[in-house]
């Protein structure tokens, strides 16, 4: 499918590694220009290079998000560079472990800058230029937000967050014709979550365990996956869609997790 994405400018955060990789990749294989904000310049450029290298289009603008003027300049970088933003994704963030026992008002709200509060700030800023073209917004979340995990407090907060304000912002916008959706995560293979499961005991049991509980394939979600159902999310493809969550999940939140492998 033709998902109508040619030249379009879409700002993916945490668009240099894992599922923001992955979201690049497949915007710009559907011919979009990705522009890949995050903090570290030296693997924007790598990934923006090889998507280049590859004939395909990107640009990169490194900030630190946590920093609200870092945010405002990344969006007036894109700005000044191509003058239009059609599509942003809110993507960047960090499974931190801030606890309720183990953390404190300190680590608790620098979790939120983290995981949460850049997202109003990226729509924020690019507001005025996705009323402009019409542009869509989707949110990348987790399944914590629904399931609890224990010891995040944090993350969790900040996903529900992340839920609500899909939901606001699709009301919020309805005049403007801007489509705000979400994208929720459950066990996506990413390197990230590598090094995640190689700082447990007994690693590979762990995470055959997991991969057992995913109804649908018990395999994890690739971000591949992830991408597919953003790109669809932010072209005319879903020209009707808006204040959704979307589970690219393999059934993990709400099917039946009693179900046997077959």
């Amino acid at each position: 499918m033709d998902l109508q994405l040619k030249d379009k400018v879409v700002m993916v955060t945490g668009g240099a590694k894992g599922i923001g990789e992955g979201i690049v990749k497949v915007l710009a294989k559907e011919g979009a220009i990705p522009v890949i904000v995050g903090r570290n310049e030296q693997d924007n450029l790598k990934l923006a290079n090889d998507i280049i290298a590859n004939g395909g289009q990107a640009f990169q603008v490194s900030a630190e998000l946590t920093k609200p003027d870092e945010v405002a300049k990344a969006v007036e970088s894109v700005l000044g560079k191509f003058g239009r933003i059609d599509g942003l994704v809110n993507n960047a963030g960090v499974n931190d472990s801030v606890g309720l026992e183990n953390g404190d008002y300190e680590k608790f709200v620098a979790s939120l800058h983290k995981n949460l509060i850049h997202y109003y700030l990226m729509a924020h800023h690019a507001l005025p230029a996705l009323k402009a073209s019409k542009g869509a917004i989707v949110n990348i979340g987790s399944k914590v937000a629904d399931t609890g995990q224990g010891g995040t407090s944090a993350y969790a907060a900040s996903n529900g967050g992340r839920n609500a304000l899909t939901r606001e912002w699709a009301v919020e916008l309805l005049p403007f014709e801007i489509r705000v959706n979400a994208v929720i995560v459950a066990e996506c293979y990413t390197p990230l979550y590598q090094s995640w499961i190689n700082s447990i005991p007994n690693s590979e049991e762990k995470l055959a365990a997991i991969k057992a509980k995913i109804p649908f394939g018990q395999r994890m979600t690739t971000a591949e996956e992830i991408a597919n159902a953003t790109a669809f999310l932010l072209s005319d493809a879903s020209s009707h869609t808006t204040g959704q969550f979307v589970y690219v999940d393999g059934g993990y939140v709400h099917l039946d997790r009693s179900v046997s492998p077959v």
